[in-house]
């Protein structure tokens, strides 16, 4: 055995190469050696030693994450006897160290935490041996200000991992330890934080002292860890926390109904340097956010009243709200005063037409500086819409003030994004328009701002639109204006365009009247004479952020005007007929007809264009009477007739896009079958002359696969194509007829070539994933469109079809072997998992009957289900897990076996049955499940 001096002197070596060096290689061998004695038996004992008599700090580094690791595992887990050790030994090393480097200590306060959190209901002599945190960090709150940094950050720490669910123990248990943690010991480690930190703002603190702000800092991140903690069971994903109340325990009344406490956070704020501002206005946050039935009518009346005193307060004071993480968090804290308040209750606050002002001029301050902070604005806007849309409901006397406010904040946010155009340009900033997801979440709140007093909201717009649009003309009609100046009008009325959109889609049916149906109108004829404009100059030139505020535009008029639920008496429709000559819906589809013709001839390479383009058309024929019109305009017709032409080139059998552009097809050619759905009835004539083009690509497809000298690559980008508009016609045609004529066009035909392709290309997901996807809708019995005669073998054939192409995909699958991690998923796993979709699909659409297979001896059933076992052994346990497609698709097929094909179950080998219990015992406990 090796002398013990010597291991441990090995051991600061590689401890010193693993944090230290430059070198790469170096550093991997001194990594590889520390994980194996990480796993090594003696790895307990040496890291003890680590501890005592180690020279450097990454060797008691290495020992407490060691030791961390070792009392983790669920696995062979450490006596309870040398757990409590361990435990006792980490106070005792804290105690006597205090001088310890600071990544140390944290890891020993980590080591701490993890040993009481799973050791939570261990007993030893009837006694919960890890409960008495309190009492073990008492040695170190009473002595001095170094100690009592390490006391409160033991607590802090502690009430974090409690928090904290992992994922190597049943969700079960943690929230079982988080519940005993809570109601026996958390509300004393709040009171204690908020006396110590009440201590702390009596005294002049030194913050110049290094350990007093350490103090500080760690007193302010236990308090809210203690605030922000999960009292319910309920809060996975820290995402969420803006749309959530604090479910405070009732036993935690008092301190609530003490105005001291809250008082308390604003004192602080107000004394202590801003960098420690963000924590304090967090716990504000939280504070603000607890729970209404907390308290009586009168109790939160008079702790609203507070509340809005303090952020008076700050209001009036706002000199720190300079630094960006106490502007975003006082955000945040505005944001909480009508998400857990009803605005009948601010109204009746003594001070609430000051602070409304207050308030107003706050957002428009930070509106104008678009520049700072942008994300925070989210939560300006978010309590200005929540306001606005209270004005109908609200039953107090009290004026709201509303009517005077929300103009001013619709102005400065219209304003400040059109001035911002200019300077985007001039210094080279990044463009907001950019951040597709922000600014449609910032337009989704201003579409309710904006409808309230809409009067003023729609002069407004009027007023601008028609400015920047005459601008704009005269710039064109110049011929020679500066490219600069002709960017600036058309970014000024991309914003335009969208806001407009914005504030059309905000109308609500029973709240709007006809005035303002009329001043939408205004607006939709502006945008519409504006398209003109833009699409008679597509030949020479275009702009395509101002195309996809048109195409937002567009969406939002389909979603309030277009549709079965619209009247028609519409004073929109009555001021689109007196400007535009529009005088009814067939005739503005036609206007929405003609933009997606237009779009797809010139914009065809653009991918966010044609895919928004496309998702109009899906969209549009989703609707029951909007779909019954669209067919009988004859640009429809010309659609349905040339849907292989040039003008939809981008799409076209020969295009020239990569095989990763081409899923536009998909939706193209679902919203075309949706179109032809209902114009078809049973008319196979039709469907034929329809399916003409997509019938010769087939035939010299088949003429290709039986020669052997083919190109390859123009064979694969032609099938894949075929395969997506296959797919999107597929998807449309729910009707049992229309499916029919499909099924019967495509079996027994071309089904032969579909398996060819899987042969030749099995490892190329681009081709076998359009494939195995069609294969999975045509098997889907959706709106039992798959209802077969009596006496017919189709679902019998059908399902032969499914088991031959899933056989033969999967055994070829399985010889890809040793593929990188990172693209495990793109190559293998993802066709699994359609193929696991596809079979549960075929399995469940009551279209077969199985018995027939065994009683002919065809091992077409067999054969499936004997490919998803192999396919299913070749997936280890943790990537069933780690995607989820992946996961959805094994166990919704697993219970459809398991409900009708247990006899198969019953005759797996042992360990497959092992394999797909540990999978289901492991799936029930993992989380997001």
């Amino acid at each position: 055995m090796a002398d013990p001096v010597q291991s441990l002197a090995q051991l600061e070596i590689l401890c010193k190469q693993l944090y230290e060096t430059t070198d790469t290689s170096t550093r991997l061998q001194a990594e590889k050696a520390l994980v194996e004695f990480t796993n090594s038996p003696e790895c307990l004992s040496k890291c003890q030693l680590l501890l005592e008599r180690g020279s450097s700090s990454y060797s008691q580094l290495l020992a407490a994450t060691c030791l961390t690791k070792l009392v983790s595992r669920s696995s062979n887990p450490l006596p309870l006897e040398q757990r409590i050790d361990i435990r006792n030994y980490v106070l005792t090393y804290l105690a006597t160290r205090p001088k310890l480097a600071s990544f140390v200590t944290q890891a020993l306060i980590q080591l701490y935490a993890r040993i009481t959190k799973l050791g939570w209901f261990d007993c030893q002599k009837e006694d919960y041996v890890f409960r008495s945190v309190i009492v073990d960090v008492t040695r170190f709150l009473q002595d001095s200000v170094d100690y009592c940094v390490i006391g409160v950050s033991i607590l802090s720490q502690l009430t974090n991992e409690i928090n904290q669910a992992d994922a190597t123990h049943p969700l079960t248990k943690h929230r079982k330890i988080a519940s005993s943690f809570r109601d026996s010991s958390l509300f004393d480690i709040f009171t204690l934080s908020c006396n110590l930190l009440k201590q702390a703002s009596g005294k002049s603190l030194l913050l110049s002292d290094g350990s007093q702000h350490d103090l500080l800092m760690q007193l302010l991140k236990l308090t809210h860890n203690c605030l922000n903690f999960d009292f319910i069971g309920t809060s996975t994903d820290e995402s969420s926390d803006d749309l959530c109340t604090v479910q405070i325990p009732t036993s935690w009344r008092s301190a609530f109904l003490d105005s001291s406490t809250l008082q308390l956070f604003f004192d602080l704020y107000h004394s202590i340097p801003p960098n420690f501002s963000p924590l304090v206005l967090s716990c504000l946050v939280q504070i603000a956010s607890v729970r209404r039935s907390l308290f009586n009518n009168a109790e939160r009346a008079k702790f609203l009243s507070h509340l809005v005193d303090g952020v008076k307060r700050i209001l009036e004071n706002p000199q720190s709200l300079s630094d960006p993480n106490n502007y975003h968090e006082f955000c945040r804290l505005l944001a909480r005063l009508k998400s857990n308040y009803q605005l009948g209750e601010l109204v009746k606050v003594e001070n609430y037409p000051e602070v409304i002002r207050l308030i107003a001029n706050f957002t428009v301050t930070s509106l104008q500086h678009w520049e700072f902070a942008p994300n925070s604005v989210h939560y300006l806007l978010s309590l200005w819409q929540r306001l606005a849309a209270s004005v109908p409901y609200v039953k107090a006397t009290e004026p709201h003030l509303l009517e005077t406010y929300t103009p001013e904040v619709t102005k400065a946010y219209v304003t400040s994004r059109l001035e911002s155009v200019h300077i985007i340009l001039r210094d080279g900033l990044e463009d907001p328009l950019e951040d597709a997801g922000l600014v449609q979440q910032q337009l989704d709140q201003l579409s309710t701002i904006g409808r309230c007093e809409y009067d003023k909201t729609c002069a407004l717009l009027v007023q601008l639109f028609d400015q920047s649009a005459q601008t704009y003309q005269e710039l064109l009609q110049s011929g020679s204006a500066p490219s600069m100046e002709l960017t600036v009008q058309e970014g000024r009325l991309t914003w335009l365009v969208y806001i407009i959109g914005a504030v059309i889609g905000g109308r609500v049916s029973f709240a709007s009247t006809d005035e303002q149906d009329a001043m939408d109108g205004e607006l939709v004829c502006r945008v519409l004479q504006l398209m003109n404009l833009t699409d008679s100059r597509l030949a020479q030139a275009g702009n395509e952020k101002l195309e996809l505020s048109m195409l937002s535009f567009f969406e939002q008029f389909r979603k309030i005007y277009i549709g079965d639920q619209v009247q028609k008496s519409s004073k929109l429709y009555r001021r689109l007929s007196d400007v535009l000559g529009l005088n009814d819906e067939t005739m503005v589809l036609s206007i929405f007809i003609g933009k997606i013709i237009t779009n797809l001839k010139y914009w065809g390479r653009c991918e966010p264009i044609t895919s928004k383009t496309l998702q109009l058309l899906n969209d549009l024929s989703i609707g029951y009477s909007s779909v019954r019109k669209l067919v009988k305009l004859s640009a429809v017709q010309f659609m349905l007739n040339n849907h292989t032409s040039e003008h939809f080139s981008f799409l076209g059998i020969n295009s020239q896009s990569n095989l990763s552009d081409m899923r536009c097809r998909t939706t193209f050619y679902t919203a075309l079958g949706r179109l032809l759905m209902v114009d078809l009835g049973e008319d196979e004539e039709q469907f034929s002359q329809f399916m003409l083009p997509l019938t010769a690509a087939f035939e010299s497809m088949a003429q290709m696969f039986n020669t052997n000298n083919f190109n390859e690559q123009e064979a694969k980008r032609s099938l894949v194509g075929l395969v997506r508009d296959l797919r999107g016609i597929a998807f449309a045609f729910n009707a049992k007829s229309s499916f029919m004529m499909l099924f019967d066009w495509i079996y027994p035909a071309y089904m032969p070539i579909l398996q060819r392709a899987l042969e030749l290309w099995f490892h190329d997901p681009a081709c076998t994933t359009p494939i195995l996807k069609l294969m999975a809708e045509l098997v889907h019995n959706r709106s039992q469109r798959l209802q077969f005669d009596v006496s017919s073998p189709n679902g019998i054939l059908l399902f032969r079809e499914t088991s031959k192409m899933i056989t033969t995909y999967g055994n070829r699958i399985l010889t890809l072997v040793e593929l990188p991690k990172e693209q495990l998923y793109v190559l293998k796993l993802k066709g699994i998992s359609i193929c696991f979709s596809v079979l549960k699909a075929a399995l469940s659409g009551s279209y077969v009957n199985f018995g027939v297979f065994r009683l002919y001896g065809d091992e077409a059933l067999d054969n499936a289900l004997q490919t998803f076992v192999k396919l299913l052994l070749s997936v280890p346990h943790s990537d069933l897990l780690d995607y989820p497609k992946l996961s959805q698709s094994y166990y919704s097929l697993l219970e459809v076996l398991t409900q009708d094909h247990m006899s198969f179950i019953a005759s797996l080998e042992p360990h497959v049955i092992m394999y797909i219990l540990s999978s289901i015992s492991e799936g029930l406990t993992a989380l997001g499940e």
